[in-house]
């Protein structure tokens, strides 16, 4: 599957950089993260990040080229896997003129209750929503 259902713009800042003037490794985690509230937004209509019954469970990242702090980056999500009590993104980053490919990565999100600090299943709502925004019966 090579769509992603939203495309975030992202402007990387001189603090993003390293010593060589790439845009540092641990910044990419980030701007998944900007994707992800992105994505909640879209999809539910609410900015209100408090609302969101999930944690971040795992992340994983492949670097494919370096990106630059004079570069403009989008980040692509989708969410490809809908599971028990979690679901799983999918992330692409490129570099937004030529399209190159900066990295990929993924993340598992567990469903989560802050109140017991206990996962639970994903409900039936959340499935339904997430299915309907990617546009995916079979998720």
């Amino acid at each position: 599957m090579d769509t992603y259902r939203l495309w975030v713009p992202i402007t990387p800042r001189f603090r993003d950089t390293d010593a060589m003037g790439h845009v540092n490794n641990a910044v990419y985690l980030t701007y998944f993260e900007i994707a992800r509230t992105a994505y909640w937004t879209a999809m539910t209509g609410d900015a209100d990040y408090q609302r969101v019954p999930f944690i971040l469970a795992h992340t994983t990242l492949d670097f494919r080229s370096p990106a630059l702090v004079r570069e403009a980056l989008e980040v692509g999500i989708r969410v490809d896997r809908i599971g028990t009590k979690s679901f799983g993104c999918a992330y692409r980053i490129e570099e937004a003129t030529t399209r190159r490919l900066v990295c990929e990565g993924r993340s598992v999100q567990a469903i989560f209750d802050y109140e017991t600090n206990r996962t639970y299943p994903v409900p039936d709502a959340l499935r339904a929503a997430i299915r309907a925004y990617e546009g995916r019966p079979d998720l």
